[in-house]
């Protein structure tokens, strides 16, 4: 995508968007129960890798992550190892903590490592994030996560890849703003 603000003011039409943005209802979003196991790559967001830490993936996601190609992005690393430098190191678990994650990020394979973020993706995350938090009720303080969860579904919607997330709120209103991204909603086991 080309860096380009006023091709993108364009496209988006920020002003078009006032009031607030309510959850859509689950039937109208696409859940893991009645996805295919064959599609378009899947973009994981960072709360899949930490349910699976956790073991709390559901078994249909499970299967989707044995089906499907995965896609792992490079701002999705950087929420994850965000942990390294937040969490206290003279709290007893937080070497296991860390020692699974590092494990984790480790073993993500670097040809399905995606770090091309481009400019254009950038630009525009910062708008639809803007009005994300401006129309979502976001408290101050959740800039940033807003910014990479724009980030990762505009991504995910110039490369063809489907996001992967738990993350319903967030996702559905971006989902909302600019509707040709794909997303696959699950809720944890």
């Amino acid at each position: 995508m080309r860096v380009d603000l006023a091709r993108s003011l364009r496209r988006i039409r920020p002003e078009r968007f006032a009031g607030s943005l309510l959850r859509r209802d689950d039937a109208d979003l696409h859940f893991v129960d009645g996805a295919s196991l064959i599609g378009a790559p899947l973009l994981l967001d960072s709360c899949v890798y930490i349910d699976g830490l956790e073991g709390s993936l559901p078994p249909r996601v499970e299967s989707l992550l044995r089906a499907r190609s995965l896609m792992h992005l490079s701002v999705v690393l950087g929420e994850l190892s965000h942990s390294f430098g937040r969490l206290d190191p003279r709290h007893p678990r937080t070497r296991e903590h860390l020692d699974e994650l590092a494990g984790m990020i480790g073993d993500i394979p670097r040809h399905r490592l995606d770090d091309g973020v481009s400019a254009g993706v950038l630009l525009e995350a910062g708008i639809i994030s803007g009005l994300v938090f401006r129309l979502g009720g976001f408290q101050p303080g959740q800039e940033v996560a807003a910014l990479n969860h724009a980030t990762i579904y505009l991504h995910a919607l110039e490369r063809g890849y489907t996001v992967l997330t738990r993350n319903i709120r967030d996702f559905d209103f971006m989902g909302q703003i600019v509707p040709a991204g794909r997303v696959l909603f699950y809720r944890t086991a």
